[in-house]
């Protein structure tokens, strides 16, 4: 008898003796490692779903870790029969949104005025010389998010998108927010978050159909934490009020005159030039990072003479509200609800994920599934169209209460996929701090909703939306579909084109100061605006202050 392991998908027969890294090199699965699995570099992590009794104990090389995280070179088999099941930090499967569409402006769509560039032989970097080289200029953009990365190698020269890649972020085992990221920094020394993560763009970068030492830039946008981590900063004040960035504070101190960070490609952990900048994209404030600033940039606000809005909806959802006079911007801390988080059958838009649910007049529930598989649990565009169905069908109220008190909804018998009243309270929640941010921030600006030009939904979450049923649930307002522009993934065009131009970032570091950072919970209404959001019902186009008897009415 043998050990079964599965990894990844692919499974083999293993006899005891062997650890889980040197069974995925056997069968194809790539794990990152760059210290010849002695487990120092920390980067070779899975996450054993089942059979983690037949594997032997941690060491003192994993101590860093919890939960169902291992090192794969530090786990071992030490049984002569079972199954093991883990799956790398990179999910091949899951769908991440690498593109951006219906954008007022775009990197293909603008002169080239790129950082590097060529004169002869000699490359140049702001006019310096830092390489000598008649092979092509490439640059490569980034957005860094909490749950998912996305790469864009484009040309320099020609503004060429050369290739790309998308992933997990491998910093899951550090939390699956930015706090719990915070805190384990904090707890661990030793940059270990952005080391994992180094190893997995390592092996992305060196997949690309170029030699890596041509590339001579690299821009990052991300939320304030990840792309803090990602330059090896301190990120201990994000998570304390006031929430800002080390950059923040030393730009209030007059040490530095922006946010923007910079690295030497030798500094990066990555295989690009060592001459390379590394340039990590001016934040707003707070938990408004370098993601939400280039979305500024890819819809070109800062030359927009319409009202617009742009909501990148996730775990801290970002908004930004305004035109070329004026911008306001706020962070909603919403949760993981809507990606599945605290669900009981949630999960992310994986595989197996179901996305799309409709009721039929028998009271069966029609359902997509990512993958066209056996459904596996639901994420967070088919929460959206579960519960919008539920309230059409009148099997939930505005409330949150079902029909049958206490009644389990299955959507897939087989399979054990439902759904229960107490996840309601999770998106209700989730859904009143996202509906609290649009009130707070548009009765700032002295606005209602039906005053908007155009509405912009971007990110992945965003893009899979379905607006009828988004509205029917009030996610978004309820303004004409005409106005709704769902983008995709607006950061990482954003992060394009201040890589090909260095006027438009520019333009972006000016831009970024002119922000008003709308603190959502120093507004006198806004408590009375999230219980308001957490009811089930359509946010009127015209905004109005609650009263109180209504509020408290509400809250009972």
């Amino acid at each position: 008898m043998a050990v079964t392991l599965t990894i990844n998908g692919r499974s083999i027969q293993v006899p005891p003796g062997l650890s889980i890294f040197d069974c995925a090199d056997e069968i194809g699965v790539q794990v990152p490692t760059s210290c010849r699995k002695n487990g120092k570099c920390k980067e070779c992590i899975v996450e054993v779903t089942a059979g983690a009794e037949l594997v032997t104990p941690r060491t003192v090389h994993e101590s860093h870790l919890k939960d169902a995280f291992r090192l794969s070179c530090q786990c071992f088999f030490d049984a002569k029969d079972g199954e093991v099941k883990c799956h790398t930090m990179r999910r091949g499967q899951m769908r991440i949104e690498r593109h951006a569409l219906d954008l007022p402006t775009s990197h293909t769509k603008m002169p080239l005025d790129p950082s590097v560039t060529r004169d002869g032989d000699r490359i140049l970097l702001d006019g310096k010389e830092i390489a000598r080289s008649t092979g092509p200029i490439h640059g490569l953009a980034m957005d860094l998010g909490t749950t998912t990365v996305v790469l864009r190698l484009l040309n320099l020269e020609t503004g060429e998108l050369v290739a790309d890649a998308s992933f997990e972020n491998p910093q899951r085992f550090g939390g699956s927010d930015v706090m719990s990221r915070i805190q384990y920094d904090t707890d661990h020394k030793g940059k270990l978050l952005m080391r994992t993560l180094a190893g997995y763009l390592t092996h992305a970068i060196e997949s690309f159909p170029v030699n890596p030492k041509t590339i001579y830039e690299m821009v990052v946008v991300g939320n304030s934490t990840m792309r803090d981590l990602f330059f090896h900063l301190n990120v201990y004040s994000i998570g304390q009020t006031p929430y800002r960035s080390i950059t923040e504070l030393e730009m209030d101190e007059g040490k530095r005159s922006d946010t923007v960070v910079t690295l030497k490609g030798r500094q990066s952990l990555l295989p690009i030039h060592p001459e390379a900048r590394v340039y990590g994209g001016p934040i707003i404030s707070g938990h408004l990072g370098a993601d939400a600033a280039a979305c500024m940039l890819a819809i070109d606000l800062a030359h927009e003479p319409r009202t617009v809005a742009v909501m990148d909806i996730g775990t801290n959802t970002e908004l930004v509200v305004g035109n070329k006079d004026r911008i306001l911007a706020a962070s909603c801390p919403a949760g993981p609800a809507f990606e599945g988080g605290a669900i009981s059958c949630g999960m992310p838009g994986l595989e197996g994920a179901i996305e799309d649910v409709h009721v039929n007049e028998d009271d069966t529930f029609k359902l997509g599934v990512i993958g066209d598989v056996e459904p596996q649990g639901i994420c967070g565009s088919g929460l959206v169209d579960l519960m919008s169905e539920l309230l059409r069908t009148g099997k939930m109220n505005e409330y949150g209460r079902f029909e049958e008190s206490g009644s389990r909804i299955v959507l897939n018998e087989k399979n054990n996929v439902y759904f229960v009243e107490s996840d309601v309270n999770e998106l209700a929640q989730a859904k009143g701090a996202n509906v609290a941010g649009l009130q707070t921030v548009f009765n700032t600006m002295g606005i209602g909703f039906d005053d908007l030009d155009l509405f912009y939904l971007a990110g992945g979450f965003g893009r899979h939306l379905k607006v009828d049923a988004s509205k029917r649930i009030g996610l978004i307002p309820n303004i004409p579909d005409s106005k709704i522009v769902q983008v995709g993934n607006a950061a990482i065009e954003g992060a394009c084109i201040a890589l090909l131009s260095k006027t438009k970032r520019r333009e972006l570091e000016e831009l970024v100061k002119r922000v008003e950072h709308v603190r959502l919970e120093t507004h006198p209404h806004f408590f009375d605006f999230f219980v308001e959001g957490c009811q089930f019902k359509p946010v009127a186009a015209t905004l109005a202050l609650p009263e109180d008897s209504e509020t408290e009415q509400a809250v009972r």
